[in-house]
């Protein structure tokens, strides 16, 4: 499991906090990723739920999972790399035009990566509760004055909220780190073009220490009075720096210079 980066969150109550977390209704489809021994997929399965897809890359824990739930219609055992796997799956799923929820204790290595995968998804899952990271939760959830590339990039299209924190011994075996619940909801469409938005968040936190002006003034090779009179002239403050931006504050710029 260590080459996986397979931890197994194994506190009952911790594992019920996380499937009310996704407010299940009967009509619902649930993506699990790394279900590993079935410690979630045992109280998402005690729901009425529609349907639960299991995405599991150890293919002996997929034989497991497939014996431990044999006889549940509504549980489909998939063996693979959710990375890979969820874009594909949830474009060809019927069931998840209806919507969809996604939870998982997901492996450090992948978060970041997971993330993006759900940023550029058209048809986005309806609410997420994942085990990660502390560090990682607390660095999504970031408001100014800490904000940063990846919960400019992740609150750009849900509300976050860290709704406990884990310690070590709650997992077998333990990590080297504490970990999070953190819980997303979706929000409506912007009124902005995904790739707009996206370019001033690369553009803005490409050197997080350097102003705002600055980082725009390279992104966008305009003089730098030209960028100084644009950003004042939207309300925003040139010599701040990135991490003093709110969510609006970056719509507003990638309105104006992108």
């Amino acid at each position: 499991m260590k080459k996986l980066g397979q931890h197994f969150l194994k506190n009952k109550s911790a594992l019920q906090l996380i499937t009310g977390s996704l407010d299940l209704v009967p009509d619902d489809a649930v993506i699990e990723i790394g279900p590993g021994h079935g410690e979630l997929t045992e109280f998402l399965a005690a729901t009425p739920v529609k349907k639960i897809v299991a995405i599991e890359k150890d293919v002996k824990l997929c034989g497991s999972l497939i014996k431990k739930f044999h006889g549940d219609d509504r549980l489909a055992v998939l063996s693979g790399d959710a990375l890979a796997m969820l874009p594909i799956l949830i474009q060809e799923s019927r069931f998840m035009n209806r919507g969809y929820k996604i939870v998982g204790n997901i492996p450090y290595y992948i978060t970041g990566h997971l993330f993006r995968i759900f940023g550029e998804l058209k048809c986005k899952p309806e609410r997420c509760s994942f085990t990660i990271q502390k560090e990682v939760a607390e660095r999504v959830c970031a408001e100014p004055p800490r904000m940063n590339r990846l919960a400019a990039s992740v609150q750009f299209w849900a509300t976050v909220k860290i709704i406990k924190t884990l310690p070590a011994s709650d997992f077998s075996p333990p990590p080297k780190v504490s970990s999070a619940i953190i819980v997303l909801k979706t929000t409506g469409p912007r009124d902005i073009d995904t790739q707009s938005y996206y370019a001033a968040v690369r553009a803005l936190f490409s050197q997080p220490r350097k102003t705002l002006s600055n980082n725009l003034i390279k992104a966008t090779g305009d003089e730098g009075s030209v960028v100084i009179k644009k950003l004042s002239a939207i309300g925003i403050v040139p010599n701040h720096r990135p991490q003093d931006l709110m969510i609006d504050d970056i719509l507003t710029i990638a309105r104006a210079f992108f």
